[in-house]
């Protein structure tokens, strides 16, 4: 078996009074298109905070390929790490949000090529021509120079997309990606999402309340609740058998509110 490229033990993130995650541990193994489901505020949003070092944990350990996120091994010691640190794990990584987070001031090109001239320092013709091959692979290639403000919410999403796969990220992490959108944009999203799940072997961690999506997308469904997994398992098992009340309560609502799952 491969080790896990992500292992996550016993952390803890409090906000304020609140405790977010609980003691939560998990392990993500490479290539693995991971769901997170559950009820607002569970906890879902906040792990991918965590991983992409947005938020920073009060208690537990985060390895990510074998390497601790969080911490600096020294004289064997771990120790806090350090902001240099940070930004080298951080590059393994990529984060498309919910509000698309695009710089409203430069054009689709410049979003998607900055972070890798800036971060890994590459040459402006090699970014560009990056920047091309993936606004083709999002549908958006005729839309290099056009700027935020005249694309779609769906439009922007993509972009938003590749953006984050520029810096070649050994692992994804979508939070909420189709919850700002008209129901008429969602689908052009989710598309690409199915397209890069099927034609490459990133690891894939989605938080989202389209539950017919999770269900056809990943390998393994995690179901939050009060900062801790109250269930896990393959899509069929969790939608359409689940053991835990918890989880069937949240299916019945998620149902009735009219959601294929």
């Amino acid at each position: 078996m491969p080790a896990p490229i992500i292992k996550v033990d016993a952390i803890s993130k409090s906000f304020g009074a609140f405790k977010v995650l609980d003691g939560l541990s998990m392990q993500v193994m490479p290539g693995e298109k991971l769901a997170l489901i559950g009820p607002s505020g569970s906890g879902k949003t906040t792990i991918l905070r965590i991983l992409m070092t947005l938020e920073k944990i009060d208690g537990g350990h985060i390895q990510v390929e074998g390497e601790q996120l969080y911490h600096m091994e020294r004289n064997g010691q771990l120790l806090p790490a350090d902001e240099r640190h940070l930004a080298r794990m951080r590059q393994k990584i990529g984060m498309v949000f919910q509000l698309f987070n695009l710089f409203p001031h430069k054009c689709v090109m410049d979003n998607v090529t900055l972070a890798p001239m800036l971060t890994k320092g590459v040459a402006r013709a090699a970014a560009e021509k990056r920047a091309m091959e993936l606004l083709d692979m999002v549908g958006l290639a005729d839309k290099a120079k056009a700027m935020p403000a005249q694309l779609s919410g769906g439009q922007k999403q993509r972009v938003a997309i590749a953006r984050a796969l520029a810096l070649s990220p050994k692992i994804m992490l979508f939070d909420e990606v189709t919850s700002a959108l008209d129901p008429e944009l969602v689908e052009e999203v989710l598309n690409v999402m199915r397209k890069l799940a099927a034609e490459t072997d990133m690891t894939m961690l989605l938080v989202t309340h389209e539950m017919g999506f999770a269900h056809d997308f990943a390998d393994r469904v995690l179901f939050f609740d009060r900062g801790r997994i109250v269930e896990e398992g393959k899509p069929d098992e969790i939608f359409r058998h689940p053991k835990q009340e918890r989880t069937q309560t949240f299916l019945k609502k998620i149902i009735a509110a009219g959601h294929r799952v």
